[in-house]
């Protein structure tokens, strides 16, 4: 697998929820699912050649997978990984694609 392909699957989708949308109105910031094993400089990379920007910091964090129940069988949703990405001033990305 090419550098080019592997970078295009960091990416899984973006995080659109009321703590995304308001970290990204303060902060600049943009939240993405991505594969567990991504690192910082792969994520920064893969966000700068999808939107064509430039990025200027990256922090990860593990999300641990919730225990559920159906009847008597019980079990464990996937643990994954989110990224917050700060962009450099005047950057911006459009999820919505014009």
């Amino acid at each position: 697998m090419s550098v080019n392909e592997r970078l295009m699957r960091v990416l899984l989708s973006p995080r659109v929820t009321e703590k995304s949308t308001m970290v990204g109105e303060k902060y600049n910031q943009f939240v993405f699912k991505v594969v567990r094993d991504a690192s910082k400089p792969e994520i920064k990379q893969a966000v700068e050649l999808m939107f064509t920007v430039e990025v200027e910091s990256v922090q990860v964090c593990t999300v641990k997978g919730k225990q559920k129940r159906f009847k008597n069988a019980s079990g464990n949703r996937s643990d994954w990984k989110k990224a917050y990405v700060k962009l450099k001033p005047g950057f911006d990305i459009d999820y919505m694609g014009a």
